[in-house]
C-alpha cells in the first residue's frame, strides 16, 4: 500500500509543480469557464449540475431547521430516505429515491469520503452543522459526474469560506422526560452537549476549526451515547491563479446498539466507530481557457462491534479500513464549447476480525462536453471509463440537456448509467447469522429522467418523472427463518418515480413567511427469489416534507412537517418545530421534535426516540 501512496502523492505534486508555471493568455470569453473556482468563489455550483435533477438545503434552511446533526438534516431532504438506528447523530443510512444504503456516493467538497467496509458507516463524518455551506443531492445514476457506486444519486456536502474573523460557541441539553423502566434508575432520559469553533481569515488564507462533545443516556434500554469531533479547513491562495485547500477531521463514536443488527438477541450489544478524514485539493488557472484540479482524500474507519458489551472474550468483531481517492481533473475553453476531462483512482483494503484482509483498485477515466446551442439549448454528453482490479472494465455513458421556454420555465432531460462495486462486508462477511458471497456480481443501473422548472419572483418549483432500471440487485436473503442471511446478486429492480418540490416567500412589511414542499412517489417492481429479503421492500411509497418559517423582527418560528410510507411498514406523520431568538451575537432556541409522540421505525426493528424537547444558545461572530 505504501507504493500506491507514493505514486498518488507524485501526480498531485507534479500537477501542482506544473501550475506554478505563469499562465498563457489566450483569447477566449473567460465567462463561459464557470467550472473555475478560486479562492473568493470556490461554493459556486458546477455547471455540469445545472440540467440534473438537483436538491439544495442552504446555509439559511441549515440554521431554520430543529436539528442538530446531519443524518437530521437530510431526513427534511424530497426523495432522500434516511433510516436511524443511533438517533441524536450516531448512526444512519442514507438512500435515495428507492436505493439501497450502499447505492449512493458521500462526496465532502466533491471528494469521496463513502466508506468502503459498509454504506452504514458512509455519514460518520466530521463536518459540524455550522461549518455547511450547503447540501447539494443529485438525483439519479451519476457514473458520468462522479464514478462508480454513484448508482442512484450523491450527496454533496459543501463547506463555508469564512469571511471574517470570529469565535464561535453552542450549548444544549434535552430530554424526553421520560425514566428507563428496565433500569428502575430516577434519572430521565437525555443528552446534552457543546461546541467550540473559529475563524482566522487573512488576505490569501483562511481557516476554519471546530469541537464538539455529546453524550448522553439515550431513550430507551442501552441507547446511551458519546461522540466527540474535531474538524479543521484550510484555505490558501498566494496568487489569482491558484488555490489550496487542506481538510482534516475525526469523529470517535461509542453507542448502546441494542436491536441495531440482530433483534431482539442483542440487546446488550455496542458499537464503537472512529473515523479519520484527510484531504488536500487545489485548483489552478493555467491559461484563461485552461484549469487543473488534482485532489487527494484519504479515510480510515475503525468499527469495533461488541455483542456483549460486558463480555469481550466473544462475539466481538473488530475492522480496519482504508481509502485513498485521487484524481485530476482539467476543463478547457474552446470556441464550440468547455471540454472536461479527468483521471482518478482509489485504493481500498481491510483488516477484520470476520470479514479477512482484502484490498482492491479502481482506476477511471472521464470526459465530458458541454456546450449551449441557440442561446435556448443546453447540453453536457460523456462517458466514464472504469477498471476495477476485481471486477474488470466497464463504461458509463450519459446526457443532460436542458431547453428553455421561457425566462421563467425550463424543461430538462437527462440519461445516467452507473455500477455498484459490492462492500468488503458484502463478500466476505463471516459472522453467523450473516454470511457474505466472494462470488458476487457488481450491480449496474441506468436510468432516464424528465422535467420542468419554473422560477419567478419569490416563487420556484419542479417536477420530475423517472424510469430506473438496477440489475444484479445485491441483497441479504434466506429460505426460512433457520438459516443465515446470505448476499446474493438476488433480484432486479425496476423503479418509477415522480418528485416534485416548491418554495415560496411571502414579504410582508414586518415579517416573512417561507413555504417550502417536497413530495416522492415510488413504484418499483422488484423481481426476487422466493424467501425472506431485507433491503429490497424498505423503500419509500410516498414521502411528503412540508417546511413552514414565520420571522419576525429578532423571533422565528419553524414548524416542519413529514409523512412517510414505505412498501413494507405502516405510515407515520412526524412533526417538529423550533422557535428561536435571536440577538446578532447571541441565539437561542427551543426544539421540539416529534411533538406528537409518534411510535415508528426506520431500519431494523429499532424503535424511534418519541418527543423530545432541547433547548440551546449560541454565541456566533464569525
Amino acid at each position: 500500500m505504501q507504493k500506491k501512496y507514493l505514486l498518488v502523492l507524485s501526480l498531485w505534486s507534479s500537477c501542482c509543480a506544473f501550475a506554478q508555471e505563469k499562465p498563457t493568455r489566450i483569447a477566449v470569453d473567460t465567462a463561459a469557464i464557470s467550472e473555475i473556482v478560486i479562492y473568493e468563489t470556490r461554493l459556486q455550483l458546477s455547471s455540469s449540475l445545472k440540467n440534473r435533477n438537483l436538491q439544495i438545503v442552504d446555509k439559511e434552511q441549515i440554521k431554520k431547521l430543529p436539528v442538530r446533526s446531519l443524518n437530521e438534516l437530510l431526513a427534511y431532504v424530497a426523495g432522500v430516505d434516511i433510516r436511524q438506528r443511533g438517533p441524536f447523530g450516531t448512526q444512519a443510512d442514507l438512500s435515495i429515491d428507492g436505493g439501497s444504503f450502499e447505492q449512493n456516493l458521500v462526496l465532502l467538497n466533491g471528494q469521496k469520503i463513502s466508506d468502503p467496509q459498509t454504506g452504514h458507516n458512509s455519514l460518520n463524518i466530521p463536518v459540524p452543522m455550522e461549518a455547511i455551506e450547503r447540501i447539494e443531492v443529485v438525483r439519479g445514476p451519476s457514473a458520468r459526474l462522479y464514478g462508480v457506486n454513484s448508482l442512484t444519486g450523491v450527496v454533496n456536502i459543501v463547506t463555508k469560506n469564512p469571511q471574517k474573523n470570529g469565535l464561535f460557541a453552542h450549548v444544549y441539553g434535552g430530554s424526553s422526560f421520560e425514566k428507563d423502566s428496565e433500569t428502575g434508575q430516577d434519572d430521565y432520559f437525555n443528552g446534552r452537549g457543546f461546541q467550540l469553533g473559529g475563524s482566522w481569515v487573512e488576505k490569501k488564507h483562511n481557516h476554519l476549526i471546530f469541537g464538539s462533545q455529546e453524550s448522553g443516556n439515550g431513550y430507551r434500554y442501552n441507547t446511551d451515547f458519546h461522540n466527540s469531533k474535531l474538524f479543521y479547513q484550510g484555505n490558501i491562495q498566494p496568487n489569482d491563479h491558484n488555490t489550496l485547500m487542506v481538510l482534516g477531521g475525526l469523529v470517535r463514536s461509542s453507542f448502546g446498539a441494542n436491536g441495531f443488527y440482530a433483534a431482539p438477541i442483542d440487546k446488550e450489544a455496542k458499537e464503537i466507530v472512529n473515523t479519520y478524514l484527510l484531504s488536500l485539493s487545489s485548483k489552478h488557472l493555467l491559461s484563461d481557457a485552461l484549469t487543473l484540479s488534482p485532489s487527494i482524500a484519504y479515510r480510515y474507519n475503525y468499527d469495533d462491534y461488541r455483542f456483549y458489551r460486558n463480555d469481550l472474550s466473544k462475539a466481538r468483531s473488530q475492522h480496519y479500513s482504508n481509502a485513498l481517492t485521487a484524481d485530476v481533473k482539467t476543463n478547457y475553453q474552446t470556441e464550440y464549447g468547455v471540454l472536461a476531462m479527468g483521471a482518478e483512482m482509489r485504493y481500498e483494503e481491510i483488516n477484520s476480525s470476520n470479514i479477512g484482509e482484502h484490498s482492491r483498485s479502481n482506476y477511471g477515466l472521464f470526459a465530458e462536453f458541454k456546450r449551449e446551442f441557440f442561446n435556448r439549448l443546453d447540453v453536457n454528453a460523456g462517458v466514464y471509463v472504469n477498471y476495477n482490479s476485481a471486477f474488470g472494465w466497464q463504461v458509463f455513458p450519459g446526457v443532460d440537456a436542458s431547453y428553455r421556454l421561457s425566462e421563467q420555465w425550463q424543461a430538462l432531460f437527462s440519461f445516467g448509467s452507473s455500477q455498484r462495486i459490492p462492500s468488503f462486508t458484502d463478500l466476505y462477511l463471516n459472522q453467523k447469522p450473516n454470511l457474505g458471497n466472494p462470488h458476487l456480481k457488481p450491480e449496474s443501473a441506468y436510468q432516464v429522467e424528465g422535467g420542468v422548472r419554473f422560477k419567478a419572483n419569490n416563487f420556484s418549483a419542479n417536477a420530475f418523472l423517472f424510469y430506473r432500471d438496477i440489475d444484479q440487485f445485491i441483497d441479504w436473503v434466506r429460505a426460512d427463518e433457520t438459516l443465515s442471511w446470505q448476499t446474493d446478486n438476488a433480484s432486479s429492480n425496476r423503479t418509477t418515480g415522480f418528485n416534485t418540490s416548491a418554495k415560496y416567500r411571502w414579504n410582508r412589511a414586518v415579517a416573512t413567511w417561507d413555504f417550502g414542499l417536497g413530495y416522492t412517489y415510488l413504484s418499483p417492481k422488484i423481481a426476487a427469489p422466493s424467501g425472506l429479503s431485507k433491503y429490497t421492500v424498505e423503500s419509500f411509497k410516498h414521502q411528503i416534507v412540508t417546511t413552514i418559517n414565520y420571522s419576525h423582527k429578532k423571533w422565528s418560528v419553524m414548524l416542519a412537517n413529514r409523512y412517510n410510507e414505505r412498501l413494507s411498514y405502516k405510515s407515520y406523520f412526524l412533526t417538529d418545530a423550533r422557535v428561536g431568538f435571536d440577538l446578532k451575537k447571541y441565539q437561542l432556541y427551543l426544539d421540539a421534535q416529534n411533538i406528537f409522540d409518534v411510535t415508528y421505525v426506520e431500519a431494523g426493528a429499532v424503535p424511534m426516540p418519541g418527543r423530545w424537547f432541547t433547548l440551546g444558545v449560541k454565541f456566533n461572530t464569525m
